[in-house]
């Protein structure tokens, strides 16, 4: 069975978020608006993208 990948852009600037929330970013792989990414689909992923939904766009991958 294929392992699941999400595709996360970024959609909103994280220049007034907390500081946790910049770092979750990081570790996402993004950073800059419009920056893209494919993380695995996992609880740990899904913890990170839960705590910046208000900065992230998902999207799963086929």
């Amino acid at each position: 069975m294929a392992k699941s990948e999400l595709k996360v852009r970024q959609v909103r600037s994280h220049i007034t978020s907390k500081q946790e929330h910049v770092a979750t970013l990081r570790a996402l792989g993004l950073g800059k608006i419009n920056s893209c990414t494919r993380v695995p689909d996992n609880e740990a992923v899904r913890g990170m993208l839960s705590a910046v939904r208000h900065l992230v766009e998902v999207t799963p991958v086929e």
